[in-house]
């Protein structure tokens, strides 16, 4: 059994997406970042970064429980538990890898700064919207024209997907705009969407 901790933003998805592709069992514990769980002490002893989503693996290497915090290192994780959603092939794998750092550093940190100066930011600095709009574009036509020749980020469904697609789905919601102009990344989104496992994963966790 995994004990995931997690909440509704796109790092938490992309391990309850993966956890559903993989057919893991696991519990999910809910940490409301909105009221400041994810600085009590009970979570700070899983993830000392105060930042979802974090599992436990109560069978973990050894047969022993293994605490694993960074939606990146939790996919790769579970990717090497299970001997799934990572290519067997040494340069497909490299594929996979590079494309999961590239959400990771890129995608992620982007339109998250964007989400932040649109939506949160008490004050509005058009100076910082456009500086994240642009590269937000940028990315995305990276995506864009990689897609236009592959079905998926790697040279088959991987962590590098199930990465990214919360994050463009997230964008979808809040900042339309930015996708018309990347119709290779729509229909990448479409085919991900349809997967039963990521619908799944999509609605954890379900709040009351």
């Amino acid at each position: 059994m995994i004990d995931l901790y997690t909440f509704t933003t796109p790092n938490g998805r992309k391990v309850s997406i993966a956890l559903e592709e993989l057919g893991l069992p696991y519990t999910v514990h809910v940490v409301d970042i909105m009221k400041g769980d994810q600085f009590k002490p009970e979570f700070l002893a899983i993830n000392p970064n105060n930042k979802i989503p974090a599992i436990v693996d109560h069978q973990g290497p050894g047969g022993k429980p293994l605490s694993v915090f960074e939606s990146g290192a939790i996919l790769l994780y579970l990717a090497e538990k299970t001997g799934k959603l990572l290519p067997a092939d040494p340069r497909a794998r490299t594929e996979a890898v590079q494309w999961l750092m590239f959400q990771m550093s890129a995608v992620g940190p982007m339109l998250g700064q964007l989400g932040h100066f649109k939506r949160f930011a008490k004050e509005q600095i058009p100076y910082a919207i456009e500086r994240y709009t642009k590269e937000s574009e940028r990315i995305l036509g990276v995506m864009d024209k990689h897609l236009a020749q592959h079905e998926f980020l790697a040279p088959e469904y991987s962590v590098a997907d199930i990465a990214t697609y919360p994050w463009l789905a997230g964008a979808t919601q809040y900042y339309p705009e930015l996708l018309p102009a990347v119709a290779n990344v729509r229909r990448w989104m479409d085919t991900v969407a349809a997967r039963p496992a990521v619908q799944r994963g999509m609605k954890v966790p379900e709040l009351k």
